[in-house]
């Protein structure tokens, strides 16, 4: 039987005539094929850095002015680097502007007084009452007057005392009606077209307060017109 062995040998596919090296196959990239593609962006780079920039030729974004850039220096400069520190820096800028508005209340400034005292029409409320005697700003000297004379143990003062109390209370209302009223018209025909709400109210706390103690400041002289 060898010749069925070699006849059934001889059946099966036969090997290629030429077998592919498997060098071939996993072969890497040859130093020729590597080395263009590493020259390329050596050789584009050189080229830029060879070629100056034109100097009339845009930069592709605006140049900042000198002002705003030192602003911006300064403003990174002042930007507090932990939490303490801006806590410090809040605190001192408070002190500062707490004391701006001592100095303004004292000389009248109006850049840097409160929200509340700020305004043509506020200024002009001060200055209607600090131009006139008014009947409430003698109260807290005749209530303590009153207060004196009703601790004596006659019946008499206590009697004065409690009579006094009644004037003065009366006075001060009826002072503080006609007022109200004279600085109600007035800033209706100086302001027409301000915002007028509270000014009135603003004004009659005012008079409330002697003359010397109040804040702002009084910038006009008794009998003065506003």
């Amino acid at each position: 039987m060898p010749g069925e062995a070699r006849k059934g040998e001889s059946s099966g596919p036969a090997p290629p005539a030429y077998p592919v090296p498997l060098a071939f196959v996993f072969r890497s990239r040859s130093k020729d094929e590597k080395a263009p593609a590493a020259k390329a962006p050596v050789a584009e780079s050189a080229s830029s850095q060879s070629s100056p920039r034109d100097p009339e030729a845009p930069k592709g974004r605006p140049t900042p002015k000198r002002a705003a850039a030192q602003s911006q220096r300064r403003s990174v400069m002042n930007t507090p680097t932990s939490r303490k520190e801006a806590a410090k820096r809040s605190r001192a800028e408070r002190r500062a502007n707490m004391e701006k508005q001592r100095q303004a209340l004292a000389s009248g400034d109006e850049r840097y007084l409160p929200p509340r005292d700020k305004g043509p029409v506020r200024k002009y409320a001060r200055d209607f009452v600090d131009s006139r005697f008014c009947v409430a700003e003698f109260f807290l000297p005749m209530a303590v007057l009153i207060l004196v004379l009703s601790l004596v143990r006659v019946a008499q003062l206590q009697n004065i005392a409690l009579l006094l109390w009644l004037v003065v209370i009366v006075l001060i209302v009826l002072d503080s009606v006609v007022t109200g009223f004279r600085l109600k018209k007035r800033l209706n025909e100086r302001f027409p077209d301000e915002h007028r709400k509270g000014a009135v109210a603003y004004a009659l706390m005012r008079s409330l307060q002697m003359r010397r103690l109040r804040l702002p400041k009084p910038q006009v002289k008794r009998g003065e017109r506003p």
